[in-house]
């Protein structure tokens, strides 16, 4: 009977349809609702409400506004939907005034000119624009990749056609590549408003910045503040508004990759993007799938439950038949319950219980969506034996309960016996020391994000298992594993002052990755609760080894472990048997922290006295005496080792100590003898900070770079080379830049930085960034070819005859990175000529000049191709490979000007060298 009733009304409806084409011919007069009065009154078999409400949409015309005219009015139109349809269209009538808006879950209603509330299922922002679902472009936006007019073989269009920002679900995510590419969204908005977004920006070696521009395509007026988006925690969303003005505003968000090699960038994500200031909306927003708004007038839906849906434009969820089917919030469908497996449950070690006794027990992985019943399903394994506890960590005592306690102040304890004092003319040592995971350390947190939903919000990233502490199963493979430890200052010990060194304190642990998939491990650090910055990173399988970074200020500082499983989209748990383990965490000199053994200190020189008082700097203390005592003349103080003598370490040859004994520099004098004669160099012109700039080079994407290298000779006195990283900190001033304060400045002897040029990218300022330290250790100066295990190359210079020698300055730095596990070493070699006038200067040989070129394109820090590789980059002639030399004087950003213009500025010397045999280096 259903199916007759719906026949006749479609037959109803055509006829209808057919009488008002036969009545066009006589112009029939325009109407509003007309289909739908002539309709339902000549059809009374019409099946349903919902039927007529979509007869309603089919009008002759429509509402919209002119633009506003001087005096800030405007008028209200009628528009055919199609030419000549009909006639009679209404009168144009005054409108609202051009800044009146309606109230949020509000709409303009055109025919009356009135707001009126939006009804459920929908939203609206009043005056406002939001975007929050991305399972295609939205309309109005466009993705751009900028062309490439670097390139050197002219093949630009074609390789970034492919690089675009691609929507995933519920966030936007950038290129992976070096490519720039652009977000575009263009609004015209009737009075001033704002836009606000939510972003993910973990990598600093993708550049992303956020700017406006006019109609005109002029760029707006924008602080660096707003400009340059600062990097995010891994795996945390952080929130953006800039104010627009009224008019038309188009708005970018541009990403462009830095890293030069083979290493895969983070990207960029976006989501929830709003914009305030359209002066009003005639339409509302449905809700999404997996949200509803359950009240006419809502300004926002809400996302349905767990084990409920919603389709499109929902004022309620519908429940899922929970026996065979789940769902997760926001969900659009219900899924059917998997049977289970072992990648629904995990293991953890219950905390010790009144008689000390701990035990391995299974829990299903929350909230549990699998099937027990069902066929091949696995059952939860049975709890193991109870064991004993493990023991207290050092610095802990039991106190004869459960739980382990910190030792009070001034005692220390290794954790198996009672806390003890400290003896007379010894402190404690404090810091934190953690190798039993029983439970995690009250200083400890742990947690679980996911970029594109929330189903990990509520796990443990991270689950204790007696000896070492691992990943958690989390909800998806791509779900960040956090463990986190606050680190609120740091304490140097008594007797050692605060200016004697760089050291105030350093974390090292212990770690494993077992993985099948591209999982990689994160060491990230955040100082004063500024920034977070990414230490190190391990990718891939790592066999079980030790890391240690050192805190060069106090401070306080939240250190970070993100481990993921991989990068790439993911809803499922695939390989939750790739997991990341750490065995122990110390950290030294912890403010906070507790004592697990007792260090020697001075005392006073008052008798009997058995307080501990500081060293002067460059002291150490005589534990024969208990007293301060200055190092020998040219040694440097090491301030973590055991307290005596040998806590003073001889610089090398011809190198000398500050005076406060924390690091050794070279005066720029250097004496030879040979036999009967004794040859005085005098380097003292080379003494301040030089600058190289080599290159061009041209990455496989076509993007133009340099390598700028800042060294100082000689470095004492304070004359040490400064890199900036100005991608993320263009909020910091020159000054600070200069002087080596920005949040990503390195300061020592020698550092490099990737130079990006203004204009080339897209980009409009000159980009350095990706600085490293290539030496902070001046180890001597000598005419011998090697040097604590370095070893200079002579084969790479010119032969000369003279029986002047070559003196060969020896560098190293420590710090370990992926690739120089073993940390860098650097020579500079310098020759003396008499006969050349008192301006000194320093070559670097082409051949190194071309095996750094290899190097660097290789992304490799540390080994050089053999040199048979040795040979031009292809599209590049022997002589357009140009160096730029500039004195160090003027600020880093003036530099970067100076390289981008390629021009003589006032106050800036550029030398063009094109000799076939050397590059040459001036000092100022």
């Amino acid at each position: 009977m259903r199916s007759s009733a719906w026949f006749v009304a479609s037959c109803a409806l055509i006829l209808c349809a057919l009488r008002l084409i036969d009545g066009a011919k006589g112009q029939r007069q325009c109407g509003e609702k007309e289909l739908l009065a002539k309709c339902s009154d000549s059809s009374p078999l019409l099946p349903s409400p919902r039927a007529v409400a979509i007869a309603v949409e089919m009008t002759d015309y429509y509402y919209e506004y002119t633009e506003c005219d001087s005096t800030g009015s405007r008028w209200r139109v009628a528009i055919p939907h199609r030419t000549g349809a009909c006639t009679g269209l209404p009168e144009p009538v005054r409108g609202t005034e051009c800044t009146f808006s309606c109230e949020a879950g509000e709409f303009l209603e055109m025919s009356a000119q009135e707001c009126t509330k939006c009804a459920a299922g929908s939203y609206s922002l009043g005056s406002g624009i939001r975007f929050d679902q991305w399972d295609s472009m939205p309309t109005g936006f466009s993705s751009l990749a900028t062309s490439l007019e670097n390139s050197p073989h002219g093949d630009d269009k074609l390789t970034c056609n492919s690089s675009s920002w691609v929507p995933q679900g519920n966030y936007l995510e950038s290129n992976r590549d070096e490519c720039t590419v652009s977000l575009i969204y263009a609004v015209h908005l009737k009075k001033q408003g704002s836009v606000s977004f939510e972003y993910q920006y973990p990598d600093s070696n993708l550049l992303f910045e956020f700017f406006i521009q006019n109609d005109q395509c002029q760029e707006m007026d924008q602080s660096t503040a707003t400009k340059w988006l600062k990097l995010t925690n891994h795996g945390e969303w952080a929130t953006h508004t800039v104010n627009l003005k009224s008019g038309t505003n188009i708005l970018y968000w541009r990403t462009g990759g830095v890293l030069m090699g083979t290493k895969v960038v983070k990207p960029v994500l976006l989501k929830n993007f709003q914009i305030e200031g359209v002066a009003y909306t005639s339409v509302c927003f449905p809700c999404k799938p997996g949200t509803f708004s359950r009240v006419p007038g809502s300004s926002s839906c809400e996302p349905c439950p767990r084990d409920t849906y919603s389709g499109h434009g929902a004022s309620s969820c519908t429940s899922c038949k929970t026996t065979t089917q789940y769902a997760a919030e926001a969900s659009a469908v219900c899924k059917d319950r998997p049977p289970c497996s072992k990648k629904d449950y995990f293991q953890i070690h219950t905390a010790c219980d009144h008689e000390g006794k701990t035990q391995v027990i299974y829990k299903w992985i929350e909230p549990k969506i699998c099937l027990e019943r069902a066929t091949g399903a696995e059952m939860l394994p049975q709890s193991g034996e109870r064991e004993p506890c493990p023991p207290c960590n050092p610095g802990f005592y039991t106190n004869d309960t459960a739980t382990c306690s910190p030792c009070p102040p001034g005692t220390y304890s290794d954790g198996l016996e009672p806390c003890k004092q400290c003896p007379a003319g010894t402190e404690p040592t404090l810091g934190y020391e953690y190798k039993w995971w029983n439970v995690l350390p009250a200083n400890m947190k742990t947690s679980c994000f996911n970029v594109g939903n929330s189903k990990c919000d509520t796990m443990n990233g991270w689950e204790v298992a007696g000896d070492h502490i691992q990943s958690g199963a989390g909800s998806s493979d791509n779900d960040y594993l956090i463990l986190n430890i606050h680190v609120p200052g740091f304490k140097l010990p008594t007797s050692i002052s605060s200016h004697s060194g760089t050291e105030f304190g350093r974390i090292t642990f212990e770690f494993e990755t077992l993985c099948a998939a591209d999982c990689e491990l994160y060491f990230m650090m955040d100082v004063n609760r500024k920034s977070t910055t990414v230490v190190e990173s391990w990718e891939r399988s790592k066999p079980r080894q030790t890391y240690t970074h050192v805190m060069t200020k106090n401070a306080s500082v939240s250190y970070t472990w993100a481990f993921q499983r991989t990068n790439q989209p993911s809803d499922v748990r695939r390989n939750v048997n790739d997991m990341a383990r750490i065995y122990s965490i110390s950290v030294s000199n912890a403010v906070d922290g507790v004592s697990s053994g007792c260090r020697a200190c001075a005392l006073s020189t008052q008798p009997s006295s058995s307080t501990c008082v500081p060293c002067p700097p460059g002291h150490y203390i005589d534990t024969h005496t208990s007293q301060c005592t200055e190092c020998p003349r040219n040694t440097y103080l090491v301030s973590h080792v055991t307290p005596g003598p040998d806590a003073c370490k001889p610089c090398g040859p011809a190198s000398k100590s500050d005076k406060d004994h924390s690091l050794c520099y070279s005066d720029c004098h250097f004496n030879h003898t040979e036999g009967n004669v004794t040859l005085t160099f005098d380097f003292g012109l080379l003494g301040s900070v030089g600058s190289l700039m080599n290159g061009p080079s041209f990455t496989s994407k076509g993007t133009k770079y340099y390598h700028h290298f800042n060294i100082s000779l000689c470095g004492g006195q304070g004359q040490l080379a400064v890199c900036t990283d100005n991608v993320t900190d263009l909020s910091s001033t020159d000054y600070q830049r200069e002087k080596g304060e920005g949040a990503n400045a390195v300061k020592t002897f020698m550092c490099q930085s990737t130079i990006i040029p203004a204009g080339g990218r897209g980009f409009h300022t000159a980009i350095s960034s990706q600085s490293i330290v290539l030496a902070d250790t001046f180890l001597g100066a000598t005419v011998d070819d090697t040097l604590d295990g370095i070893r200079a190359r002579p084969e790479l210079y010119p032969h000369t005859s003279k029986k002047v020698p070559d003196v060969n300055f020896y560098y190293r730095s420590l710090d370990a990175t992926s690739s120089c596990e073993s940390g860098r070493s650097s020579v500079v070699t310098l020759r003396c000529n008499p006969e050349r006038s008192m301006k000194g200067e320093l070559s670097v040989p082409r051949l190194e000049y071309k095996y750094s070129r290899l190097v660097m394109s290789a992304n490799k820090e540390c080994d050089m191709p053999g040199a048979d590789s040795c040979a031009m980059m292809e599209g590049e002639n022997e002589g357009d490979m140009e160096d730029e030399v500039v004195y160090t004087k003027p600020s880093l950003l003036g530099k970067l000007k100076a390289i981008a213009s390629k021009g003589n500025g006032e106050k800036y010397e550029n030398v063009q060298l094109n000799s076939s045999h050397s590059k040459a280096l001036v000092w100022s």
